[in-house]
């Protein structure tokens, strides 16, 4: 593929390329039974449309401190209703919502006002971007993995309150180590950086002119701020199931 200044020169091949990688992912899929091979194709086709959108719009949006306020709020808010729906409903997106501002809030200000990052939209967007991303994927392994574990340990749970536990303190015995796991991909990514990946945040800044040192500062203080904020996210999706905010569904049968 022809490559301009270290980035990847937009034309004809690089549709090409792009509809045979998703063409040959939803195959894989397919042939491995490992899921619904559209579903490949129809992420594939809403990043495109996606990414080509926030392409022509980004250039607005950095250029007005408003528009960058509103543009992060636009980011949350669909991180809150796709995780939401992940979690069983649309209706549960203000509490995936709640778990996502509860990481990124206090980690993204801590940032902005020590001045590490600069109070300007291009700093600002991305490092937003990447923290309610993490948010939102780890609250939605969280919670499904809590939901799913109360469903499946049903009788332990009862057998839990039957001893006098309260309904919070139960959910929470069976819920909570498996929830943590969804920490999992986060702390592989922060003990690997470097040797197994050079994450976008590093190639970035790297392309962007900065100095190799500058980009692994950057990048580390993304992955740490992402450990953070995945955590806090993780403990308030699990206490929002244990308070059944997040309730468990049971089959009928």
């Amino acid at each position: 593929m022809r490559v301009n200044n270290g980035t990847i020169a937009v034309g004809p091949l690089l549709a090409v390329v792009l509809v045979l990688l998703a063409g040959a992912g939803a195959v894989v899929v397919w042939l491995g039974k490992i899921g619904t091979w559209h579903a490949v194709l129809t992420a594939s086709a809403r990043a495109a449309i996606q990414l080509t959108v926030v392409s022509l719009v980004i250039t607005a949006v950095l250029r007005s401190g408003g528009l960058t306020v509103l543009f992060v709020a636009v980011m949350f808010g669909i991180a809150g209703l796709t995780s939401g729906r992940r979690l069983g409903r649309w209706t549960h997106a203000r509490w995936a919502g709640t778990a996502i501002g509860a990481g990124v809030a206090p980690v993204l200000a801590m940032l902005v006002g020590s001045g590490l990052v600069p109070v300007t939209p291009v700093a600002i967007v991305p490092i937003a971007g990447i923290l309610i991303g993490g948010a939102m994927t780890a609250t939605t392994l969280a919670g499904r993995r809590a939901l799913d574990e109360l469903r499946a340990r049903r009788g332990e749970y009862e057998a839990a309150l039957a001893l006098g536990l309260l309904p919070r303190d139960a959910a929470l015995l069976i819920c909570r180590p498996s929830a943590g796991s969804a920490l999992v991909p986060a702390l592989d990514q922060t003990r690997t950086v470097g040797l197994v990946t050079l994450p976008g945040a590093f190639v970035g800044v790297l392309l962007g002119g900065a100095s190799p040192l500058q980009a692994g500062a950057t990048q580390l203080v993304v992955l740490i701020s992402l450990l953070v904020v995945e955590a806090v996210a993780v403990v308030v999706v699990v206490e929002l199931v244990a308070r059944e905010r997040i309730p468990v569904v049971y089959s009928s049968s």
